[in-house]
């Protein structure tokens, strides 16, 4: 997410780095490709002629002028604005209620409502302790109360049974007395979503609301959509009386546009991202760290948490230890060295939360995505043991083996084996004298094609266990 606003502002904001003294004239100039490089991302026109004005009066003002560095200054105010556009300070969700705290869903069809209730419970069951109960009243597609279902079993959330011989405010009234009796501490309402915004989809869902009295409404919104995300978000808050908004499908979004023009639309905080189908795929939303990601200054805050929650201890500390023993890092090490950043969001993720790294993102994820670390596991997972443990006895036949048995070819298969000489490498430069012994190997530069997997460093510049 954020990518191409990243590259385009990074371009802008560096010429004015180094800068002794600001004029109107050259913030001027910078302004105008500030904006440029908002309205490509689709950032609402309102939001932006309200940033740009809020930033040139600012930074013409004592703040820059009196600065030493006037550069750095106008940064700074620029990251300041994009944190208050997007609402200053995370807005946790409202679950101060009599239990059980319901949370009601809404939003257009194909935004990611069902898929968000199972990830918002996970995060409740995980990160708070709460007994989570979930409820279909889309009548209107069986596949959605089915999906719901397996999904709440996958997740550890009770699912409350519902069916389209139903009537949606029925649905949520059993619910709501299920809920009671079995002392839930939250009960989610997954409600129907339409293609389009009409009458009838606002009709029902206000008697749903009433019916349900929910501490929170929760608009689920695809942030594809750019501003149009922030429009139907408006429409949709004129009808209910939302308390926040989640973004879906961040990562599939280079522009950003829809985090920096929805709460100033609708004047509602977002309160969460979704990041992929998967149900461990969700963040809470902190404008100051995305306004930092934004800026190509990382958020590290973020990534420590990412490897707290998703890195796997027990065998970090082993590949730990064989490291600085001076053990061989095989290809089995390399494959899990795989899960692990998969887990974790893959390279474009870490690399977009890395200080300095957001603009180097784009061209490393074309190399190193999702689908290459599956072709890389495919690959691995055909080799025997013996092949793992020493990839130098592969010969012709090996090789040829292995990549039919994986459905690649010969220059895959050889990628990944350059790719893991290159990892051994760096693994050797861990040994004994940690990472300032590696950079000075390195020759504080990153080995081509990566470090980790594909390009790109591990986790505050050292693998998780060291």
């Amino acid at each position: 997410m954020f990518e191409n606003l990243t590259e385009n502002l990074s371009q802008t904001l560096k010429s004015l780095t180094g800068k002794s003294k600001l004029t109107e004239d050259n913030i001027q100039d910078s302004l105008r490709e500030v904006r440029r490089a908002l309205l490509e991302a689709d950032v609402a026109l309102p939001v932006v002629r309200d940033f740009i004005e809020q930033v040139k009066l600012r930074a013409l003002g004592q703040e820059v002028s009196k600065s030493l560095s006037p550069g750095q200054a106008f940064i700074k105010v620029v990251q300041a604005e994009l944190q208050a556009v997007m609402g200053n300070e995370n807005a946790e969700l409202n679950l101060r209620a009599v239990p059980p705290a319901i949370i009601m869903m809404a939003g257009l069809q194909g935004a990611g409502k069902t898929t968000t209730v199972a990830k918002l419970s996970r995060w409740l069951i995980n990160n708070q302790k709460k007994k989570v109960m979930v409820v279909s009243a889309d009548v209107y597609r069986p596949a959605a109360i089915r999906q719901l279902e397996t999904l709440a079993g996958e997740v550890g959330a009770e699912f409350f049974p519902s069916d389209t011989s139903q009537k949606p405010q029925a649905i949520v009234r059993s619910a709501v007395a299920e809920a009671k009796r079995k002392f839930v501490d939250v009960l989610f309402i997954d409600t129907a979503g339409r293609l389009a915004i009409d009458e009838e989809m606002m009709a029902e869902i206000k008697d749903l609301h009433a019916v349900a009295n929910p501490v929170e409404t929760l608009f689920v919104v695809d942030a594809m959509t750019g501003q149009d995300a922030a429009n139907t978000a408006k429409a949709f808050d004129d009808a209910l009386p939302l308390t926040g908004v989640i973004l879906t499908k961040t990562d599939g979004d280079a522009r950003g546009g829809a985090a920096l023009s929805v709460r100033q639309i609708t004047g509602k905080p977002i309160k969460f991202l979704g990041i992929g189908e998967k149900v461990d795929g969700l963040e809470p939303f902190y404008p100051d760290r995305v306004a930092s990601r934004i800026l190509g200054m990382g958020d590290m805050l973020s990534l420590i948490e990412d490897v707290e929650k998703k890195v796997d201890r027990e065998k970090a500390q082993k590949l730990a230890k064989k490291i600085k023993k001076g053990e061989r890092f095989d290809l089995q090490d390399f494959k899990e060295q795989l899960e692990q950043m998969r887990n974790m969001g893959g390279i474009a993720n870490l690399m977009d939360k890395m200080p300095g790294m957001g603009a180097m993102a784009k061209p490393n994820v074309a190399a190193a995505g999702d689908k290459n670390f599956s072709q890389m596991e495919a690959i691995i997972n055909s080799m025997t043991p013996k092949e793992r443990r020493n990839p130098d006895i592969l010969n012709g036949s090996r090789k040829r083996r292995i990549t039919e048995g994986s459905g690649t070819n010969l220059q895959d298969l050889n990628r990944l084996i350059k790719q893991h000489k290159q990892m051994q490498k760096v693994m050797k430069k861990m040994k004994g004298g940690g990472l300032a012994n590696m950079m000075r190997g390195m020759g504080g530069r990153m080995p081509p094609g990566g470090g980790m997997p594909g390009g790109g460093m591990p986790p505050g510049g050292r693998f998780p266990g060291f």
